[in-house]
């Protein structure tokens, strides 16, 4: 973990996991220096994953729990029922629900049949639902029991993110390889609206915590595009500025329109889509690719980033941001 403060000056504080490299960090909604990083061997390409549960306290970073799985973990996601459970997804295509008080998963549900990238749970009142999203151009929703209730196919291209809405209940949206943004409703089962957001592969999408119309993407064509999905004919914002895939993005729980996009051009981007100069803040922090990033909803503006830092290490960063 490495902590920053402001920014002009930043201290640094950096937990190193050996031989795993970093795919997803979520910090948790319950305990505010608590956080869960999913990571992999050799770039997810072979090998074991860990899921690490973390501890941000003011002498440094402490590890809580890890737990090895056979093959690579690509996304983590905390349950918001109860604040020792966890949800993991794999390369062996596996779902695992995991209890940070046990040494265990407390159970494993292989349905996917190629990698599981993205794994989300519902975060409005009513409901107690994940989704999944897979290389096999399916995503599926489970109850918390990781019991599947659905599957959901329409994409013709590698699912690589999947999120819940923060105001519709059942509802979840999936960006895909096939350049579309497609907005589902698990009580029909139907996709309400596929959007051709991109010309290239969109790796990342991100609901505005505060306007259930606005929809972000982030793309290999390195800009991020934000929708309303009233009128989708053209995006309300394109943001450039990333020179490589933008791995993910994350709207601010704080601001309507500020978000934070990481790259494989090494860097995380601040954007505030309102303002006419939109780019923020541009933290080079980092030597390899940023494939993680998470606000902490308790502190204002702080954000967790995880990144590939060498072969053999695997980093996390705080960076608080103004």
């Amino acid at each position: 973990l490495v902590r920053t403060s402001g920014c002009a000056s930043h201290s640094k504080t950096v937990y190193r996991s050996p031989a795993r490299h970093g795919y997803s960090v979520k910090v948790s909604p319950f305990i505010p220096n608590r956080l869960a990083c999913a990571a992999s061997q050799y770039y997810g390409i072979a090998g074991c994953g860990t899921l690490l549960v973390l501890e941000d306290n003011p002498t440094g970073v402490s590890l809580v729990q890890s737990w090895e799985w056979s093959d690579g973990l690509f996304d983590v996601s905390w349950s918001e029922s109860n604040e020792h459970v966890l949800v993991a997804g794999g390369g062996d295509g596996s779902l695992q629900l995991w209890d940070s008080t046990n040494h265990s998963p407390l159970r494993v549900a292989k349905e996917h049949t190629q990698e599981v990238y993205a794994v989300d749970w519902s975060q409005t009142r009513g409901e107690n639902l994940i989704v999944s999203a897979s290389w096999d151009q399916t995503a599926k929703v489970w109850d918390p029991g990781l019991q599947c209730l659905s599957t959901f196919r329409g994409h013709e291209g590698v699912i690589y993110s999947s999120i819940w809405s923060p105001h519709i209940p059942g509802c979840f949206a999936t960006a895909s390889g096939d350049g579309t943004l497609r907005v589902w409703d698990v009580k029909s089962g139907l996709c309400r609206l596929a959007v051709p957001a991109h010309k290239t592969e969109i790796l990342s999408c991100d609901w505005c915590k505060y306007d259930q119309n606005l929809l972000a993407t982030g793309s290999v064509d390195c800009s991020v595009r934000v929708w309303d999905l009233r009128n989708v004919r053209e995006p309300v914002s394109q943001l450039q500025g990333h020179s490589y895939a933008i791995r993910r993005l994350k709207f601010s729980p704080f601001h309507k329109t500020v978000l934070a996009s990481c790259s494989y051009d090494f860097t995380v981007r601040f954007w505030d889509f309102s303002l006419p100069q939109p780019l923020l803040e541009t933290v080079e922090h980092h030597s390899e690719f940023v494939c993680g990033l998470d606000f902490n909803l308790h502190i204002l503006n702080q954000v967790q980033r995880v990144f590939i830092k060498a072969l053999s290490d695997e980093q996390i960063v705080k960076q608080a941001f103004k």
